[in-house]
C-alpha cells in the first residue's frame, strides 16, 4: 500500500463477502505496468488473484516467480480451450478463486473485446467482477459484481458502458465502445 500511497493511488471497493469465486476483468490493459499495479491492488484489498499472462513472460528467469504471483501462462499462438479449463478450474476448486482476465487480450490497441471472461464466468456459474485501473484519475479498485445472463450482447453492453469513463496508462489504445 504504502507505494501506491506515494504515487498518489487511491483504491476503491471491495470483494462482497460472500463472494468466494469470481472471474475479475482488467480493464484497461493498455501497459506493461498494469500487472504490477494489479498485484498490489490484489494485496491491498486482500484477494488471492490467479491471472492470465502470455507465456513468453514465465521463461527463465522470473517464470517461478510469476506462478508464484498467480500466474498462469497462456499460449496465444495455440488453439485450446482455456474457456472449459477456467470453468473446471473454478468449479473444482475447493477454496476461493478469483481468476483475472483482460478483455482486450492484448495491450495494444483494440476495439474488440474477447469474451472469454463472459463464458468463464457463465459456464462456471461464478459472479464478474469489473476491477478497474484508472491512471488519469489515480483510482483503482472493484467496481460492481455483474451476473451474466447469457445475453452476450446485452451483457457486454453493460460491461463496456461501466469501463467507458476509464483511461489507461495508454489512453488512445482502450476503447470500450
Amino acid at each position: 500500500m504504502g507505494f501506491l500511497k506515494l504515487a498518489g493511488w487511491k483504491i476503491d471497493g471491495r470483494l462482497p463477502e460472500n463472494c468466494h469465486k469470481s472471474v475479475l476483468i482488467a480493464a484497461p490493459h493498455t501497459s506493461n505496468w498494469d500487472l504490477p499495479y494489479t498485484l498490489m491492488v490484489a494485496f491491498v484489498l486482500r484477494i488471492e488473484i490467479h491471472w492470465m499472462g502470455k507465456a513468453q513472460i514465465f521463461r527463465a528467469p522470473f517464470g517461478g516467480l510469476m506462478r508464484w504471483l498467480g500466474g498462469i501462462a497462456v499460449t496465444r499462438e495455440k488453439a485450446s480451450n482455456l474457456v472449459a479449463a477456467s470453468v473446471a478450474a473454478l468449479q473444482s476448486s475447493a477454496g476461493p478463486l478469483h481468476l483475472v482476465v483482460p478483455p482486450e487480450g492484448t495491450r495494444g490497441k483494440t476495439s474488440y473485446w474477447k469474451t472469454g471472461f463472459y463464458y468463464i464466468a457463465l459456464g462456471a456459474q461464478v459472479p464478474i467482477v469489473m476491477a478497474y485501473m484508472d491512471y488519469e484519475r489515480k483510482i483503482s479498485g472493484l467496481g460492481p459484481v455483474f451476473l451474466p445472463t447469457g445475453n452476450v450482447e446485452a451483457d457486454m453492453a453493460a460491461i463496456k458502458a461501466f469501463y467507458a469513463p476509464f483511461k489507461g496508462k495508454n489512453a488512445a489504445q482502450f476503447d470500450a465502445g
